[in-house]
């Protein structure tokens, strides 16, 4: 999501409100290029907001961006009778099928710093992208994944499509196809 259906960040929206954007877009930037283990980045970044209150959630909810053609893409998929997946609130404002997303740990009002339940790094992503293909009767070769970052490659990689979008070098060199403009609907001229 981050980066590829929205244009920013969403850790990275939240560390503003923690005084600690440029450490965690720092963090962030190495864990895209590969040069981090992504499951210990999250950890780092996320215990960067600790003692944020919740209310800053719906804030940054309000502050995310589609990417340009985010709508068309998704509208366009789902008349060809395609599913995708996507974070909770924005799947369902949007009418995504499948949702993984990595949850925040609240307690008594305040982020705790802390990650909830698995983290969704590079092997979950594949994992859910063979769950959702399978529940959906759908063959790995007819699956198409989109990313932008080293924590994407698992998913890009078995995808029967695999697409880089405005990614680091790393993915643009493992992907099957590259998007270099922001503007989603750029996919659909690879399906």
């Amino acid at each position: 999501v981050d980066s590829t259906l929205i244009d920013q960040e969403v850790i990275e929206l939240l560390a503003e409100h923690a005084g600690a954007r440029e450490q965690v877009a720092e963090v962030t930037a190495r864990a895209m290029r590969g040069e981090l283990d992504f499951a210990a980045s999250l950890r780092e970044r996320v215990a960067a907001l600790a003692g944020v209150p919740r209310r800053v959630l719906t804030q940054v909810r309000d502050e995310v961006r589609l990417t340009p053609g985010a709508r068309d893409l998704i509208d366009s998929l789902h008349a060809r009778g395609c599913r995708e997946e996507v974070v909770a609130p924005m799947a369902r404002r949007l009418g995504i099928d499948h949702a993984a997303a990595n949850r925040l740990e609240v307690s008594g009002g305040v982020l705790t710093g802390r990650v909830l339940g698995r983290v969704v790094d590079r092997q979950e992503k594949v994992r859910r992208l063979r769950t959702w293909a399978e529940g959906d009767g759908v063959p790995m070769e007819r699956t198409v994944a989109v990313g932008d970052g080293a924590n994407d490659l698992g998913m890009i990689t078995a995808a029967g499509l695999g697409v880089a979008f405005c990614a680091k070098p790393i993915v643009v060199e493992r992907a099957d196809a590259a998007v270099h403009v922001r503007d989603l609907t750029a996919v659909l001229d690879l399906l």
